[in-house]
């Protein structure tokens, strides 16, 4: 049975506008407007049990908003706080198929996936931004481009957008890899071919194309189409929150409801597309730190097997 549900909602439009600091240089900032949207959307839950009084609660949670403005990230400032060896180049123009953020390290660029370590501690890892929370466009690392930089996904000619803003800053694990000829046997799906995704759920919005450290928390075990795609929670070193928060179990205390948000976007995301909704392995848990630290491993072991290999389909080292 399919339940439709409409909400009226209110959305955020983010722009980077530019400051002058000291000396004269420019650093960019990114301003948040609230802006009523007058119109209704009308979301189409794919899966029994929905109901219209959590479409439109998701729908608040989500800060979903149309139509999408236009977003200069050549001069979003995407410096991390605590790796500020690293930098961000851009080529081409923004909200174009020809857009391409390269990260460079020491004036040189370099690949985010290869060449920025993976562990900073036995507790702690780099985390790189691809899609900075509370937006919308579908930004992603190119694994088959020439040093992965980061590009927009593309669907049928155009540019992709999710239908709703991300809450959470939303990236990748450097040199991890899921291997899609690897099963796993509690979920019954093996990897969907690409770095392990983070969800970053600290209170600060980073820039795309950070470095930062983060504290991995736990995991979920979204199956995506039939592909394994593990969703790592993890919160950054440099949050307010971040000594206080060690395990999944913590997120409550400081964050509340995220669990349960990020769960439920990563499934439903789709739905408004008319695609079914996402499911979870593992009986839907978000698994502790110690598994999701294994997990990271496991993928590490992969990708480093993956290194060594003379065939890499299509995926550029």
């Amino acid at each position: 049975m399919m339940t439709y549900a409409t909400c009226p909602y209110e959305f955020q439009s983010f722009s980077p506008t530019l400051s002058r600091g000291k000396g004269g240089s420019q650093a960019a900032t990114v301003g948040a407007q609230k802006s009523s949207y007058p119109e209704k959307v009308t979301m189409m839950m794919a899966h029994a049990g929905s109901s219209a009084v959590r479409a439109s609660a998701f729908f608040r949670r989500s800060s979903c908003r149309l139509p999408r403005p236009a977003q200069s990230w050549a001069s979003v400032s995407t410096r991390s706080a605590t790796l500020s060896s690293y930098g961000t180049v851009v080529e081409g123009d923004s909200n174009t198929e020809g857009f391409r953020m390269f990260v460079t390290s020491e004036g040189k660029k370099i690949s985010p996936w290869h060449d920025i370590p993976l562990f900073t501690s036995d507790k702690t890892c780099n985390f790189f931004c691809e899609i900075p929370k509370e937006t919308s466009a579908k930004m992603e690392c190119d694994t088959e481009g020439a040093l992965n930089p980061i590009k927009q996904d593309m669907k049928k000619g155009n540019l992709r957008f999710y239908p709703y803003n991300i809450n959470w800053n939303y990236g990748m694990l450097p040199q991890t890899w899921e291997d899609p000829e690897v099963t796993n046997k509690e979920c019954n799906a093996a990897g969907d071919n690409d770095p392990v995704d983070v969800v970053e759920i600290g209170g600060r919005q980073m820039g795309m194309g950070e470095v930062a450290e983060v504290k991995p928390l736990g995991c979920l075990a979204m199956i995506d189409e039939g592909e394994l795609d593990w969703k790592v929670l993890a919160i950054a070193t440099s949050d307010p929150h971040a000594s206080e928060i060690h395990d999944v179990d913590d997120i409550e205390k400081f964050y509340p409801g995220t669990v349960d948000a990020v769960r439920t976007w990563f499934r439903d995301y789709k739905i408004p597309d008319g695609k079914p909704a996402n499911s979870y392995g593992y009986d839907d848990k978000a698994l502790g730190r110690d598994f999701a630290i294994e997990v990271i491993k496991e993928t590490q072991g992969l990708y480093n097997g993956l290194k060594s290999r003379a065939d890499k389909g299509d995926l550029v080292f």
